[in-house]
């Protein structure tokens, strides 16, 4: 029996995310899939991001039908079987024949022909009785929480001690929802290019003038897209950029995807700003998307950059545990522990130290994360600046404000994208990834 493009594109994915500590967000936007249909590509994705968000239910079903630990199944047999097992309960509109039918065919694919027939009897035991959405007579803790909602507990808990049971509810629904696709546009003229094009529609965005949302269509097919006019870009991520400001010297010391990079160019046409990426092929890859004249991209460890300071303005977007953005890369989950936010913490304290060496006096620079984990956040600030009176940390609040009084801001509640004298969005509460930023400035 022949097996889907979609299907056999889904479990190639999943099994690289599992093996090689792929990222799905890259394989999702490969050549492989350049060469899918339109409707193999949606069906891919759905395939492959459910399966992510919702792995710990789905284990949970295949053990009981299955008496066996998902540790104790081969990788590729619990790669089809969990794929058959999404299909069969979240996806009612697919036969359930062709869910159990095709992963077992997955399973042959992979040569493990022995286990075809464990596979068969696993998934027609499950059926197609669905999952249940969660109840809201639940009472919610971190164990119940991290169960209905598919995440880790160890992370749920977290969460809940940083932000209570009622907010770590909003951040665990939304992880498990398709996010919206966000644009940053430079110009009116594009927008109406967007507009005549392929079907591309548009609404406004939530936070921030410049801000799209992609109601349909696709936004990678646009010539404005591939000629580097128009950015993907999270809002949060945007709000980020904004909070720079503006200069005549700027560096963004780890650059790389580049939409902050293209932003920052956007907003300092007349600028010098250098854009500095520690691995060449994301370099390479910087240097593709951003084509602004007035970038230069270099290859450089942000411990030892080769600038020579004097920075009026410096961005330290730094490697994180990317907790606040699950949505979008939901393997993160089930990949992160806790010993790797000890390791974070010590880097991003030596990236935020170097950045602000980079640093003329007067001059400003902004510490962002997409994590949602005061040990990447507030706690790298206050270990930098501890006994430091060489740098002073300045409240957000009076840059939201002055983006809101220029109209670039449209977002309304300014408490809610505070935490004390930080930038702090947290999905669920703000239609957007979780962001977190700080100003600290060159006395």
């Amino acid at each position: 029996m022949p097996i889907s493009p979609a299907r056999t594109a889904a479990f190639d994915i999943l099994l690289r995310i599992d093996q090689q500590n792929a990222y799905v967000s890259e394989l999702l936007h490969s050549s492989r899939m350049e060469a899918l249909s339109p409707a193999d590509r949606a069906l891919t994705t759905e395939l492959a991001m459910g399966v992510l968000r919702w792995r710990s239910r789905l284990d949970e079903k295949l053990a009981a039908a299955s008496g066996r630990p998902p540790t104790k199944i081969d990788a590729e047999v619990l790669t089809a079987l969990r794929l058959g097992v999404y299909q069969l309960q979240f996806l009612s509109r697919i036969p359930a024949h062709a869910a159990v039918n095709e992963s077992v065919e997955l399973v042959k694919r992979a040569h493990k022909r022995s286990a075809a027939a464990f596979a068969n009897a696993v998934l027609r035991k499950i059926g197609v009785a669905e999952i249940e959405p969660p109840s809201d007579l639940i009472q919610w803790t971190a164990s119940t929480l991290a169960r209905e909602f598919a995440h880790p507990e160890w992370l749920v808990q977290r969460w809940v001690q940083a932000y209570g049971v009622d907010r770590t509810y909003s951040i665990c629904r939304h992880d498990q929802c398709i996010p919206n696709t966000a644009i940053r546009l430079d110009s009116a003229e594009d927008e109406r290019e967007l507009a005549g094009e392929g079907g591309v529609e548009l609404a406004p965005g939530a936070l921030l003038a410049a801000a799209r949302i992609v109601v349909s269509g696709e936004i990678t097919r646009t010539r404005a897209f591939q000629e580097g006019r128009v950015f993907i870009q999270d809002e949060a991520s945007q709000l980020v950029a904004a909070l720079v400001g503006r200069g005549s010297r700027l560096l963004d010391c780890c650059a790389a995807p580049g939409g902050k990079t293209a932003a920052l160019a956007a907003r300092n046409p007349t600028a010098e700003i250098i854009a500095a990426e520690l691995h060449p092929h994301r370099a390479d890859l910087l240097r593709r998307r951003v084509r602004a004249a007035n970038v230069q991209v270099i290859q450089a460890d942000a411990l030892n950059l080769p600038a020579a300071g004097g920075f009026d303005r410096v961005l330290a977007d730094v490697p994180c545990s990317g907790t606040g953005t699950l949505a979008r890369n939901p393997e993160i989950k089930w990949r992160l522990k806790p010993e790797d936010l000890v390791d974070l913490h010590e880097k991003q304290v030596a990236i935020l130290r170097a950045a602000l060496r980079q640093l003329a006096p007067g001059g400003r620079a902004v510490y962002s994360t997409c994590s949602l984990e005061r040990a990447e956040n507030e706690a790298v600030i206050e270990e930098v600046l501890q006994g430091e009176h060489e740098y002073e940390l300045l409240d957000c609040r009076e840059q939201l404000e002055r983006l809101r009084s220029s109209g670039e801001l449209v977002w309304d509640d300014l408490e809610l994208l505070l935490r004390g004298q930080f930038l702090r969005t947290i999905p669920g509460l703000q239609p957007c990834d979780g962001f977190f930023a700080g100003v600290i400035e060159r006395r």
